[in-house]
């Protein structure tokens, strides 16, 4: 393990129908797009672990009882924990206050970025590991699909209109107000929307 004090906390949610990735419903149904969704937490775990980077933290949502979530954690470099906070904001915040009690810098990720690799994820911890105060991963749609710390800082996570195509610039306002120095990865997609289907890797496709 290259960082043994850091870091990484996928947010996830348990992969119900009518609970996750619900924007998909329209092209996969309700049972369809919750399986898809299962897979791509199930290849985001495996990239990560496989990456080796440091330890990982899943943080769950509703709770950790689901059976995949359970199955994922015989990694013995992951463990389960549970999201807490009123939007993912308060969730993501608690996260990263949470880990950082233990670890030196973290990085956060969600389950919907297929293309983010080992080499992203080393990226953004060399350059934290170098001093820069965080790390951004722009997503074509406005948001991020990781942020990366060394602390928690509250102006990065409230009142932000998550979902939205501001979510970016806000981050990136707020970091300039902060007089944070940062870098960013180069942009990526994230599976939103119906019309992302057809850009999703074969191996991740299924039946769907």
């Amino acid at each position: 393990m290259r960082y043994p004090d850091a870091r990484i906390l996928i947010f996830a949610k348990a992969p119900e129908p009518g609970f996750a990735k619900t924007r998909l419903i329209p092209a996969l149904g309700a049972e369809g797009a919750a399986d898809l969704y299962g897979r791509l937490l199930a290849f985001t775990v495996q990239q990560v672990i496989e990456a080796d980077l440091c330890p990982v933290e899943l943080w769950c949502a509703p709770d950790s009882r689901h059976a995949l979530f359970q199955r994922l954690a015989a990694h013995d470099a992951l463990t389960l924990q549970v999201q807490q906070g009123e939007d993912l904001g308060a969730r993501m915040r608690h996260g990263a206050e949470t880990a950082l009690q233990k670890a030196e810098m973290v990085v956060l990720i969600g389950a919907d970025c297929p293309l983010m690799g080992a080499a992203h994820l080393q990226q953004a911890f060399a350059w934290l590991a170098a001093g820069e105060d965080a790390v951004l991963g722009p997503a074509e749609d406005g948001g991020y699909v990781l942020l990366g710390l060394k602390c928690s800082e509250p102006r990065l996570f409230n009142d932000i209109s998550w979902g939205s195509g501001e979510v970016l610039d806000c981050t990136r306002t707020r970091l300039k107000a902060l007089g944070w120095h940062w870098q960013e990865l180069p942009e990526l997609w994230d599976l939103d929307r119906p019309s992302d289907l057809k850009r999703l890797p074969p191996l991740l496709r299924g039946s769907d």
